[in-house]
C-alpha cells in the first residue's frame, strides 16, 4: 500500500496543479500596446537586422547566451532503460528544473525520435543555433560516444553528454583528494571498475588525464573482465582491455587501492574489500542499492574512504555538484567547447572546494557540527552556495585560457557576485530545512489529526524522516483516514478525551495547576482544560512525552495561541512572543516580523522582536540584515508610528551595534541596493542585502506575507513562533499540506536548538 502511495504522489506532482515541472515566461513588459509592438512586430525587426549584419549579435538581442537543451532520445533512461523520447521527458524537464535552481539557466527539453546516429546528430545540428549549450542526456553507450564526439566537432557551442563527463568529473574530485588522504601517488594506483558503459569509461579516461596509467585499470562489465580475446567490445573500451586471462572480480581486486562501481549492487563483497590494498577507496555508485553496502563496507576496514551515489551516506558523487556551473561558466565566456582543460579546471575547483572551510549554513543543513576535510567529507556537499562561484569561474577561466573562450570576463571579482546573486531564484532554503530536521528526527505532535491534511502532513513528515509524529483526535476517525491515505506506519494515536487517557489528564492537570495556582487557576479548570487538544497537547511538552508540537490548521489563530501562552512559558529575559515568516522569493528567503501577534508594538517590543528574528535567521545558516519598515524614510516624518521605529533603530545600534540594521525605511529603498545607495549613503545597509523586515505593525506584516503568498505564489513558511521556551509552532487557519510539513520542519529544528542549549547550560551548570 505505501508504494502505491508513493506511486500515486509522484504521478500527482508531475500532472498537478500544471502538467509538467518547467514553464517559459516573460522576462519583458507586455501591458500596453507599445510594449507588443516592441517586442513582435513592427519593432522586432530592428534586433533582426542587428543580428543579420552580425551573427554575434543574437547574443546581446535574445535569450541564447543562458539558454541550454537537455536532449535525449531516450535509450537509456536512469535505470529503466530504452523506454523511448515520450516517455524520457519527466526525466529531461527534471534535469531542466536542476539547471534552474542551481545555475539559472534556462532549458529547453527535447526528445528525438531516432535511434539512428546520423538523424540524432543532424537534428541536434539543424536545431543548434537556438541554443547556447547543448546537455546530451539518457543516450546509450556506444553511441552516445560518437554523438558527443562529432556533435562537439562540428558545433561551436558548448556540449557535454553529463551522464559521461558529470559522474566522471565529480568522481575524479574525490578521487584527488581520497588519494592525498591516503597518502598515495596516482600514477602508482591499481583501479578496478565495474561496469563499462558511458560513466565508467568517461570515468576512466579522466581518472588517466590525472595520472592513472592505463594498464592499471582493470575494467569489468556484465561478461567478465575485458580482453583482447573478446570480440564484443567497442574502440572506447578496447584502451582498456587485458590479455587474454579472463580473471574474475575476485582476484582483480586483489591489491587494489580504488574500486570504481557503477554497475549493479552488492557485486563487490566483504570478503574481496578486504583484500584489497591499505586505506581502500570504494566508490560505489549504483544506485539506489551500491556495489557494497555503506554500512557494511565501514564495518569490514576501518580505513576505507568510500563514497557512493547516495544522499543519505557521506561523500555523495551527484552530478549536480557539477553540470549547472560548468555550463555556467561555459556560457558565460560564450565557449565554441566543453573541452578537457575546463573539465580539469571543474574537477580540481571542486577538489579545492573540500578542503576549504565549510560556511555554518552548510553545517547546520547536513546537521553536521563542523564539516571538515576528512575521509567522511571528500567532496562539496551538493548544497553548499559556494559552489556556483568557485566551479563556473575556474570553468570560465579555463575556457579562455585554452583559447575557446569568445567574450572574456574583466573584473572576476564582480562575476562571483553576480553568480551568488543568481541562488536567490530557488528555493533552497526549504530543502536545507528537511535536511537539518531528518538529522535528529524529533517526537512531534499533530494535534488536529483527525482532519485528512494534517494527517497527510504528518505521513510526510514520518515517511521523509523529518519527524516522528504523535497524532491527536478521535482514534476511530484516525484509523479510517490512515487506511483512505495508506499510512500504514503504527505511530502513536491518542485521544485527550478518551476514558484510556484518564491518568495521563490527571497528571497534566495537577502539573498545570501547581504550577498556576497562584495566577487564578482552579485544579476544576485544569482538569476541564486537559480535554482539550491544545491545553493537552501542549502539556505533552512540558512533561517531556514529545519534543514539538504543531497545530492551528482548523482553529483561528488568536483561538489557538491562548492555551499555549497559558501553559508555555517564555523564554528567560523574553517579555513578549511574536512571529516571523520566511517567504521564498526569488531575490532569496526573506524573514518577514511580527506577522501572527503583536497588533501595534512599542519601539521597545520592536527591538526586541528585531532581535529575536535575527537570532531565528542565524538558525538557519543566514547572517541577518535587518531593515526596519516604515512609510517614512530616516527621519522624514514625526508621525508616532515612524518614531518609535526611529527609536527601536537607536536602541539597536546602541545596544548591538554588531547586528547589521537600520531604518526607519521605506520597502521599496530596503529591498532596492541602487536606490538606498543613492538617496541614503549613510545607511548601515548599502552594499548589503537585506533578507528581514521588521514591520511597525501587524497590519503592516500581515498582509505583506499574504499578499506576497497570493500574488507571487511565494513559498512561506511560518509564522514561526519566537520567544516561547518549548517548541511550539501554529499554522496559519487553512494551511495547505506543504505549509504543515515545512512548519512540522521548523518544530523539529527548533526542538533540536533548544535540546542543544538546555544541554549546554546543564553542562556549564555542572561545572
Amino acid at each position: 500500500m505505501q508504494k502505491n502511495n508513493k506511486r500515486r504522489e509522484a504521478l500527482l506532482y508531475h500532472a498537478k496543479p500544471t502538467p509538467g515541472k518547467i514553464q517559459v515566461v516573460p522576462t519583458k513588459k507586455y501591458a500596453t500596446q507599445r510594449d507588443l509592438s516592441l517586442a513582435y512586430s513592427p519593432g522586432v525587426a530592428e534586433p533582426c537586422l542587428e543580428i543579420a549584419k552580425d551573427v554575434n549579435n543574437v547574443y546581446k538581442y535574445t535569450a541564447k547566451g543562458n539558454l541550454v537543451a537537455v536532449i535525449s532520445n531516450g535509450t537509456a533512461v536512469l535505470g529503466l532503460g530504452d523506454i523511448g523520447p515520450e516517455a524520457s521527458k519527466p526525466v529531461m524537464e527534471g534535469k531542466g528544473l536542476l539547471f534552474k535552481i542551481f545555475s539559472d539557466i534556462d532549458v529547453f527539453d527535447i526528445e528525438v525520435d531516432t535511434k539512428d546516429v546520423d538523424a540524432f546528430i543532424e537534428t541536434v545540428k539543424n536545431i543548434a543555433p537556438t541554443f547556447g549549450g547543448i546537455n546530451l542526456e539518457d543516450i546509450k553507450a556506444p553511441e552516445s560516444f560518437e554523438i558527443e564526439r562529432r556533435l562537439v566537432e562540428e558545433l561551436d557551442i558548448p556540449i557535454m553528454h553529463d551522464d559521461q563527463h558529470g559522474t566522471a568529473i565529480i568522481s575524479s574530485a574525490a578521487l584527488l583528494n581520497a588519494l592525498e588522504l591516503a597518502g598515495k601517488e596516482i600514477s602508482q594506483v591499481k583501479v578496478v571498475v565495474s561496469g563499462a558503459g558511458s560513466a565508467a569509461l568517461a570515468c576512466a579516461n579522466l581518472y588517466v588525464a590525472l595520472g592513472v596509467k592505463p594498464e592499471n585499470v582493470f575494467m569489468f562489465d556484465v561478461n567478465g573482465l575485458l580482453t583482447v580475446c573478446r570480440d564484443d567490445l567497442s574502440e572506447l573500451q578496447k584502451k582498456y582491455a587485458k590479455s587474454c586471462d579472463p580473471a574474475p572480480l575476485s582476484e582483480m581486486i586483489k591489491g587494489a587501492d580504488v574500486f570504481l562501481g557503477l554497475s549493479v549492487g552488492n557485486i563487490l563483497t566483504p570478503d574481496m574489500l578486504l583484500t584489497m590494498a591499505n586505506d581502500p577507496i570504494v566508490f560505489a555508485m549504483a544506485n539506489p542499492v551500491p556495489e557494497i553496502d555503506y554500512n557494511v563496507a565501514i564495518n569490514t576496514r576501518e580505513d576505507i574512504i568510500m563514497a557512493t551515489g547516495r544522499s543519505d551516506y557521506p561523500n555523495q558523487v551527484n552530478n549536480v555538484l557539477g553540470f549547472p556551473y560548468i555550463f555556467r561558466g561555459a556560457l558565460d565566456v560564450r565557449a565554441k567547447k566543453i573541452n578537457e582543460a575546463m573539465k580539469m579546471a571543474a574537477v580540481r575547483a571542486l577538489a579545492k572546494l573540500a578542503k576549504t572551510p565549510v560556511p555554518e549554513q552548510v553545517n547546520i543543513a547536513y546537521g553536521e557540527k563542523k564539516l571538515v576535510f576528512g575521509r567522511d567529507y571528500i567532496i562539496p556537499k551538493p548544497f553548499d552556495p559556494r559552489l556556483i562561484s568557485t566551479v563556473s569561474p575556474a570553468v570560465a577561466k579555463a575556457a579562455i585560457e585554452s583559447g575557446v573562450a569568445q567574450q572574456e570576463i574583466q573584473d572576476w571579482d564582480k562575476y562571483a557576485d553576480e553568480l551568488q546573486e543568481r541562488l536567490g531564484s530557488d528555493n533552497k532554503l526549504v530543502k536545507l530545512l528537511t535536511n537539518r530536521a531528518k538529522t535528529d528526527p524529533k517526537r512531534i505532535v499533530f494535534a488536529e489529526a483527525d482532519h485528512l491534511d494534517v494527517l497527510k502532513a504528518a505521513q510526510i513528515v514520518y515517511e521523509e524522516g523529518i519527524g516522528q509524529p504523535i497524532l491527536l483526535g478521535n482514534n476511530e476517525i484516525i484509523q479510517e483516514l490512515k487506511e483512505e491515505i495508506g499510512f500504514e506506519a503504527e505511530v502513536p494515536i491518542i485521544d485527550p478525551k478518551s476514558k484510556e487517557e484518564d491518568k495521563r489528564r490527571e497528571k497534566y492537570a495537577q502539573y498545570f495547576w501547581e504550577t498556576r495556582q497562584r495566577r487564578g487557576i482552579s485544579l476544576l479548570d485544569a482538569q476541564k482544560w486537559m480535554r482539550e487538544r491544545n491545553y493537552f497537547a501542549s502539556m505533552m511538552i512540558n512533561t517531556g512525552d514529545a519534543d514539538a508540537l504543531v497545530t492551528g490548521y482548523s482553529r483561528s489563530y488568536p483561538s489557538v495561541v491562548k492555551p499555549v501562552m497559558q501553559l508555555i512559558d517564555k523564554q528567560q529575559g523574553v517579555s513578549r512572543i511574536a512571529t516571523t515568516n520566511i517567504m521564498n522569493t526569488k531575490r532569496g528567503p526573506l524573514f518577514l516580523s511580527d506577522t501572527a501577534i503583536n497588533p501595534n508594538p512599542s519601539a521597545e517590543d520592536l527591538a526586541k522582536i528585531a532581535l529575536m528574528t535575527a537570532k531565528t535567521v542565524r538558525m538557519f545558516g543566514i547572517e541577518p540584515v535587518i531593515a526596519m519598515i516604515s512609510f517614512s524614510n530616516f527621519g522624514s516624518s514625526s508621525d508616532e508610528s515612524a518614531v518609535k521605529v526611529r527609536q527601536a533603530v537607536k536602541f539597536l545600534h546602541d545596544n548591538h551595534p554588531e547586528l547589521i540594521v537600520d531604518g526607519e525605511v521605506q520597502t521599496d529603498f530596503a529591498l532596492n541596493p541602487e536606490m538606498l545607495k543613492s538617496k541614503f549613503p549613510f545607511s548601515k545597509l548599502v552594499n548589503k542585502k537585506v533578507n528581514t523586515l521588521i514591520f511597525p505593525n501587524l497590519d503592516a506584516a500581515n498582509i505583506t506575507y499574504k499578499m506576497l503568498k497570493e500574488l507571487d505564489k511565494v513559498v512561506s513558511i511560518g509564522p514561526i513562533m519566537l520567544g516561547l521556551d518549548k517548541p511550539v509552532h501554529i499554522f496559519q487557519l487553512g494551511a495547505s499540506v506543504e505549509e504543515m510539513v515545512n512548519m512540522a520542519a521548523v518544530a523539529v529544528v527548533d526542538a533540536q536548538e533548544k535540546s542543544k542549549k538546555w544541554t549546554q547550560n546543564r553542562k556549564k551548570n555542572n561545572k
